[in-house]
């Protein structure tokens, strides 16, 4: 890698949706109406990645973790999916967005599994802007069913051991065909990563806010980027490496 300095724009944005639950309580309202504000940050930030020229966004939007949460706000939860689904589809697919779920699908129950094939083989032609949202996903999840995409592979002779390394393990990784992960934002205070693209963070530059979620507009898009744009990123090397390089 002999980039000297990040781009002026991330190819791919990652941001974990923290904060919907504390907003709703600062407004004592039920954590449900708090996720349901945070749709129209969702869409704030497309638009956003859409003008900016980004090339893939990825939504952390229900973590494995989540399915231990009250039983209602997991059902209100699985309603939002169901009518953002319904409304948002046509108007992503009009601006030329193209949507994918990861994750552990099965996980779901039919007929919303239904609903998100069909999204996904809706604007599957797209090319404006790839936007992924993380359900039912974990970071271990998504490294364990790579090793078990591995191990099957070597079981079937097509594969010997010793010929798996990164390279041949990240294929199995999800958003493996996507560019590299270049910002991670976490909203809503907290400064951690919450088993989130564990493998894809790895060289990722991090951005912790304490704007709340439902909070999140463009205008705060556009300070991560402008702060993503200062980074000067070495990918292991010194300082005086990248500027020899460059």
């Amino acid at each position: 890698m002999t980039q000297a300095k990040a781009p002026t724009v991330p190819r791919h944005v990652a941001i974990v949706m923290d904060g919907n639950g504390r907003w709703a309580k600062a407004r004592h309202r039920p954590r449900s109406f708090g996720h349901n504000a945070g749709r129209k940050a969702v869409r704030e930030v497309i638009e956003a990645c859409l003008r900016e020229g980004v090339q893939a966004l990825t939504l952390f939007a229900f973590s494995s973790e989540n399915w231990q949460r009250p039983q209602d706000e997991v059902g209100a939860l699985m309603g939002l999916f169901v009518r953002a689904l319904d409304k948002e589809v046509d108007e992503l697919h009009r601006h030329g967005v193209r949507l994918r779920f990861i994750g552990d699908l099965d996980a779901f129950d039919e007929a919303l599994r239904e609903r998100m094939h069909a999204a996904m083989t809706r604007t599957a032609g797209n090319d404006k802007l790839q936007v992924n949202i993380a359900v039912s996903y974990g970071g271990r999840w998504d490294i364990v069913q790579a090793s078990r995409q591995a191990a099957a592979t070597v079981a079937r002779g097509e594969l010997r051991v010793e010929q798996i390394d990164e390279a041949r393990l990240g294929q199995w990784m999800s958003l493996a065909e996507l560019p590299p992960l270049d910002l991670f934002i976490r909203t809503g205070g907290e400064c951690r990563i919450s088993n989130f693209l564990l493998w894809q963070v790895a060289y990722a530059e991090l951005y912790f806010t304490d704007t709340l979620w439902p909070d999140f507009d463009q205008a705060c898009l556009r300070r991560a980027i402008e702060d993503y744009a200062r980074r000067e990123r070495r990918y292991g090397r010194t300082g005086e490496q990248v500027a020899i390089s460059s």
